[in-house]
């Protein structure tokens, strides 16, 4: 279930979709899924759907990872990413295999140390995490970023995130309307904030604090 072939069929069914970039394309194919969950769910890891990771979280589903990236890469490939929310390190993985330099940071414990652990025997270098809140962004508040991807939902957008993407930058984030959640792309200009919706998303919502 996790064989080359079972990876293929994911590649179909995320082109079906409308996931054309083949560099967004050939990174699903590589980075092997089914070692970023647990091992009693990984005949389930290249089906398009999410997954429990424990502490209420979860992989997205490789549809999700596969869109998101695409959209992060409308404007060409940037140097810098901020991704909120490291969760298993799959996004993660999937973002260190396309960008120069990532930088992530996750809220809970335990999932942190488990994506730097998963990150380093794979083989990934070029990833900076952290275990912090990140409602806050990254820690050093002087740092800006080409691109910030958000993998929980939120009702507005946190003033620290706007602050950190630079002037032409994008930003990802799942939306929640308290009815439904809208993936939204926002661009960030000189006048402020331009946002565009994406498409209808499900994400665990973005929470404040340590865990």
């Amino acid at each position: 279930m996790t064989s080359q072939r079972t990876r293929d069929r994911m590649l179909d069914r995320l082109r079906g979709l409308g996931v054309v970039n083949n560099q967004v394309l050939d990174v699903m194919r590589i980075v092997p899924r089914h070692l970023f969950v647990d091992e009693a769910l990984s005949h389930r890891a290249y089906e398009d759907t999410a997954l429990p990771i424990g502490y209420s979280q979860t992989i997205s589903q490789p549809y999700t990872v596969a869109k998101m990236t695409q959209c992060l890469l409308s404007e060409g490939v940037p140097n810098s990413i901020l991704e909120i929310g490291t969760g298993c390190g799959y996004q993660t993985a999937v973002l260190a295999s396309i960008f120069p330099q990532v930088y992530s940071v996750e809220r809970i414990a335990a999932l942190h140390k488990q994506a730097k652990q998963r990150l380093s025997e794979l083989g990934i270098y070029n990833v900076q995490l952290r275990h912090t809140d990140g409602n806050m962004g990254w820690p050093n508040p002087s740092y800006q970023f080409d691109r910030i991807i958000m993998t929980a939902a939120c009702s507005e957008v946190p003033e620290a995130l706007a602050h950190q993407l630079v002037n032409g930058g994008i930003m990802l984030l799942p939306f929640d309307d308290g009815n439904d959640q809208t993936l939204m792309q926002i661009t960030k200009t000189p006048n402020g904030l331009i946002s565009e919706a994406v498409e209808k998303v499900s994400f665990v919502p973005l929470l404040s604090g340590l865990g």
